[in-house]
């Protein structure tokens, strides 16, 4: 198993640090408001204004943190999305229990309902969010539905260049519907060239606090 260890961020929520990648799971300058910014304002809510039913593909489970967010958000905008992820590597319980993202009861209760789901099991979390949790690698995925909305929150290019890469961003382009959004935290060139070439039409956006740019793509 790799080595974790827990962090705090700037904004005194919780991530994940990989000693063998010299990694975070989030921005040091505050994991729930870099997942607030990237892929709630500018992917769940910029998308999800006019649709009452959402389906969301997360590449990079990870601490479960996006999902928490997405299925409060469905419950504050009375939205139904149904949610796919995928971890190559889950985070065991011991670990995600000390994540300390929400005070309130009810959140609580919500996030461990999130991270005790079975891998591989389409479950209904709320009347509001339904999510599948998979652990495969991407490159062997297979989903036979396309979604509306990719949140891609994959270790950063220096760590894992090949996720960043044509083959995977190109599952990204098959698994969107047409008009559906690709939202990320990275703004390498090279990544955008990928996507131009796989013809998104893209978007630079201001990053979170400690990153200039973000990435909002949409398949046309």
């Amino acid at each position: 198993m790799r080595k974790i260890e827990i962090r705090q961020t700037a904004d005194g929520s919780n991530t994940l640090y990989l000693p063998d990648l010299d990694e975070t799971y989030h921005s040091s300058h505050g994991a729930v408001q870099e997942a607030m910014h990237v892929f709630i304002h500018h992917g769940l809510t910029f998308l999800g204004q006019d649709k009452k039913m959402i389906s969301v593909f997360e590449m990079g489970f990870g601490t479960g943190l996006n999902a928490l967010l997405t299925a409060e958000w469905a419950q504050n905008h009375k939205r139904t999305i149904q949610y796919f992820g995928v971890e190559l590597h889950p985070i065991p319980e011991e670990i995600w229990i000390e994540m300390d993202y929400v005070q309130e009861k009810s959140a609580i209760e919500l996030y461990s309902k999130i991270m005790s789901v079975e891998w591989g099991a389409n479950q209904e979390i709320t009347p509001n969010f339904h999510l599948r949790k998979i652990e495969q690698d991407i490159h062997q995925l297979q989903i036979d539905e396309q979604v509306d909305l990719i949140y891609f929150d994959a270790f950063g290019p220096r760590a894992q260049a090949e996720m960043w890469e044509l083959p995977v961003l190109n599952k990204m382009n098959e698994l969107l519907k047409p008009g559906g959004i690709f939202v990320t935290y990275c703004a390498q060139g090279q990544m955008k060239r990928n996507l131009k070439s796989l013809g998104f039409q893209l978007e630079s956006l201001p990053g979170p606090p400690g990153k200039r740019e973000m990435t909002r793509a949409i398949k046309i």
